[in-house]
């Protein structure tokens, strides 16, 4: 323990010594503050099992080819609602004067997109056959969720997308499903939800697999509107009736990654993890899919070694995005979300400060000829400091996903200790008094 200890000391340099005051019991005593820098930081991926997708305010939409993490896809799910199942008549006899038009989807752009919108994507609108209610004992929708679907498509549309602008995108829908549905409505067949949601379940859309190449984010005041008429002598007059999405618990995507033929298919289960010595030295994130990036602090309880009497005053850990694995189409995050969990990868909460407050490892993308400045910075202090201290032999990690882990499929890779160029770092500013 002696030697390893004057080891730790020897990586420090004297130029990263000097004066430090911890509190007013030591404002008469000089301290030696000593820069660590060699601790070994272990990097691995794992896998959540699930993650709740339901109530995320947007209808996520679309499929890619990704050349790192696979084929990544995402269908929507939602029920439908109206403010009125009645049509504008006050009397059954002017109803029977009313004729069915058209229907039509318009989903309104919520400026989400990743990937390439300069090539087409195309969706089709299916109807579902089952009712939108979990099969589990809480009231969520997950990303690994699904509800059956009838195979014919009630309407598609082939698009480029133009995710930026306030414009929607209208699909034509199936005649015959419109109609059917007007005269459900003209009937006084359907005359509330609960008739409603008993002849209509919902619908879903699912992206065509062969040609899309983007994921796009529509809000949820998209709605399916029905387009009907009025005939009084050689006079016109045109309605709509519409549907929305009203209920955001009963709106879900469910957002899938196969990962054949990359680095990360070997993925274990959720209580596991893929080791970045296996990986390329490299560490991957992914919003949608439950894919994270943890990272161990092995050696952490040596450090009390070094003197008999010393703390861990501050730390910073550097992560480096991987060079070429972002661009344009796959931008980085600003923040990376932080959390400490065991080694089965359960959750105990966020990262926080001394205040309770949670802590990001935020980007700093200042342009240099090799991107060296292209780093996520975290404060790690108070963390290092009680696992140092910790009594018990247990351990636990950092695992970092992004921000908008539930409603998004944005991903990140990391370069380990050992990557050639894009190399992970610790350091410990450590006060022996």
């Amino acid at each position: 323990m002696l030697f390893f200890g004057l080891t730790i000391v020897s990586c420090g340099t004297d130029t990263d010594t000097g004066e430090f005051v911890v509190g007013s019991d030591y404002l008469a005593v000089n301290n030696k503050v000593i820069l660590i820098d060699t601790l070994t930081v272990e990097m691995s991926t794992i896998n959540f099992d699930s993650l709740v997708t339901s109530n995320k305010s947007r209808v996520l939409v679309g499929n890619y080819d990704d050349p790192l993490f696979g084929k990544v896809k995402s269908n929507s799910y939602f029920q439908l609602a109206s403010d009125s199942y009645s049509l504008i008549s006050s009397t059954d006899t002017e109803a029977a004067n009313y004729v069915f038009d058209s229907i039509s989807m318009i989903l309104k752009y919520d400026n989400y997109y990743y990937g390439d919108t300069t090539k087409v994507q195309t969706f089709d609108i299916h109807r579902l056959t089952q009712k939108v209610k979990p099969n589990t004992d809480d009231d969520s929708f997950y990303n690994n969720s699904a509800l059956s679907y009838s195979s014919e498509s009630l309407g598609t549309i082939s698009y480029k997308p133009r995710p930026l602008e306030k414009d929607s995108i209208n699909i034509k829908m199936d005649a015959a499903f419109g109609e059917a549905l007007f005269q459900k409505l003209k009937k006084r067949e359907i005359t509330d939800f609960d008739s409603f949601k008993e002849y209509l379940n919902g619908l879903v859309l699912i992206p065509t697999t062969t040609n899309s190449s983007s994921v796009i984010g529509f809000n949820l005041s998209s709605k399916v509107r029905l387009y009907y008429s009025k005939y009084q002598g050689d006079a016109e007059d045109s309605f709509i009736k519409d549907f929305t999405i009203t209920d955001a618990t009963k709106q879900f995507n469910a957002i899938s990654l196969d990962k054949s033929g990359t680095l990360i298919q070997n993925l274990p289960a959720s209580n596991s993890n893929l080791s970045s010595l296996l990986t390329n030295n490299q560490g991957y994130i992914q919003s949608g899919t439950g894919v994270a990036c943890r990272i161990d602090f092995p050696n952490i309880k040596q450090l009390k070694y070094i003197s008999d009497n010393g703390a861990i005053v501050d730390a910073e850990l550097i992560l480096k995005p991987v060079n070429n694995s972002y661009s344009d189409n796959y931008p980085l995050s600003d923040s990376l979300q932080v959390y400490v969990a065991d080694k089965l990868n359960r959750i105990s909460g966020t990262l926080n400060t001394s205040a309770g407050k949670p802590l990001y490892a935020t980007l700093n993308k200042k342009s240099d000829e090799f991107n060296e400045n292209v780093l996520y910075s975290l404060s790690v202090g108070n963390f290092l400091q009680k696992e140092m201290l910790k009594q018990s032999d247990s351990r636990s990690s950092l695992v970092f996903t992004l921000p908008t882990i539930s409603k998004a499929v944005n991903r990140l890779v990391l370069g380990d200790q050992k990557h050639l160029n894009n190399k992970i770092q610790l350091k410990i500013y450590y006060i022996s008094y």
